[in-house]
């Protein structure tokens, strides 16, 4: 999947909305949080995305991919993975990632920040 495909998919989400917290870095949010990491354009294509609530769970992608996913710095512990974009993960695979992690993120936002559709 290439990486423009990614950014539309994730920003055609209710409420989602392209952010550059750090220079170069894209992100996608959702009310105040984010769901999806896309790093710079300059890199390989990646999207950082919550693949479980925990990190035993998200584990699961490192046994199925282990070319193509890997913890993510930092936040890796609390469920978040890095997963290629251009490897041997389906594209639905990759969808079926952004929208669990779009409604993990959903689902902990307060009431008043959530997406009405």
């Amino acid at each position: 999947m290439e990486r423009a495909e990614m950014l539309a998919y994730c920003l055609a989400k209710p409420g989602a909305w392209l952010d550059q917290p750090w220079e170069g870095d894209e992100v996608v949010k959702v009310g105040s949080r984010i769901f999806a990491f896309l790093g710079s354009p300059a890199n390989p294509p990646t999207i950082g995305v919550k693949c479980g609530p925990s990190r035993e769970v998200a584990d699961e992608w490192l046994h199925r991919h282990p070319d193509d996913a890997r913890v993510m710095p930092y936040i890796g512990r609390s469920g978040w993975n890095t997963l290629r974009l251009d490897g041997r993960i389906d594209d639905e695979e990759l969808i079926e990632a952004v929208d669990a992690s779009y409604d993990a993120v959903v689902a902990k936002l307060p009431k008043r920040e959530r997406p009405t559709a």
